[in-house]
């Protein structure tokens, strides 16, 4: 194409003189007009020229979509400059901080929005502007003190661009996991307490080492069979009612029965179960084991 070859230069005298046959040239390719040895002018074909404006037509286009695509963003996005000003504000970053963009746009981003003035993310965004530092990380106490912000610190030419999601609720579920997991070794740790993980087809997942030790089963083992085969016969079916009850209602039990050992003998004990469900479905259930 015309428009990246390497441009011709001619002088704006010899130019002016040669019209015609640099308008010619410039058909092919670029011509540069120099002034004073300097460049001064560039004729192009209209066909590159035409090329040219609808690049930069597109360009804006891209620009405007990109503008909506943040508007439409559900996490909250600041534009700060070198200055401490905010300079563009999503309605996202507006509901977060419960404040109008217009009454954040050119204000100096701490009196705006005093949360950052005593927060530990105030020095991640100094760094940002001053330096171009880049921050990424989940910090407690932006929006009140229970909840939990992921931030990301970007440079930008202007200054800086803040991308705050928050994300109380998944840190949330991470303390509850948390949680859980100490029970679970609180329980183990107890030794009087047995425990099984099942699938939703009975399918033991997991088992700790005081329901292994009563069954006598190998924990290894254990992971192979379904829960109602360690069940006394006689028991199995009202096992088996208990379960499609929790299943189906989402309500927790508690039964007696009895489960069998390795040598044949029948253990009386009582089962607490529990289902355990996922945001989208059932996961199987938790049965908790002590001896009657």
């Amino acid at each position: 194409m015309a428009a990246t070859q390497e441009p011709q230069r001619v002088s704006a005298a010899d130019f002016i003189r040669g019209f015609a046959n640099w308008r010619l040239q410039a058909a092919r390719k670029p011509v540069v007009v120099t002034h004073h040895g300097k460049d001064a002018h560039v004729l192009i074909s209209l066909d590159d020229y035409r090329r040219l404006g609808h690049t930069g037509a597109a360009v804006m286009d891209l620009r405007a979509s990109l503008a909506d695509l943040v508007e439409s963003i559900h996490d909250g996005i600041l534009v700060i400059d070198r200055e401490r000003r905010i300079m563009a504000a999503n309605p996202a970053a507006s509901d977060m901080f419960a404040i109008a963009v217009a009454d954040m746009i050119g204000r100096n981003f701490v009196e705006a929005l005093p949360q950052f003035g005593r927060h530990l993310l105030l020095a991640h965004i100094h760094r940002l502007l001053d330096h171009r530092e880049r921050f990424s990380g989940d910090v407690p106490g932006l929006l009140d003190p229970r909840r939990w912000v992921h931030a990301e610190l970007v440079p930008i030419p202007v200054g800086g661009a803040l991308w705050l999601r928050d994300v109380s609720a998944a840190m949330a579920e991470l303390s509850e996991n948390d949680a859980r997991r100490a029970l679970a070794d609180a329980i183990g740790a107890h030794g009087d307490i047995g425990y099984a993980a099942i699938s939703v087809r009975e399918a033991v997942e997991d088992a700790n080492d005081a329901l292994t030790a009563w069954v006598g089963v190998d924990p290894a083992a254990i992971r192979r069979v379904r829960f109602s085969a360690l069940v006394a016969m006689k028991e199995r079916a009202s096992f088996g009612e208990a379960l499609e009850t929790v299943f189906r209602t989402g309500l927790p039990t508690r039964l007696a029965s009895a489960l069998i050992t390795r040598e044949g003998d029948a253990v009386p004990v009582m089962l607490a179960i529990a289902e355990r469900r996922s945001a989208y479905a059932s996961e199987g259930a938790m049965i908790a084991v002590t001896r009657a």
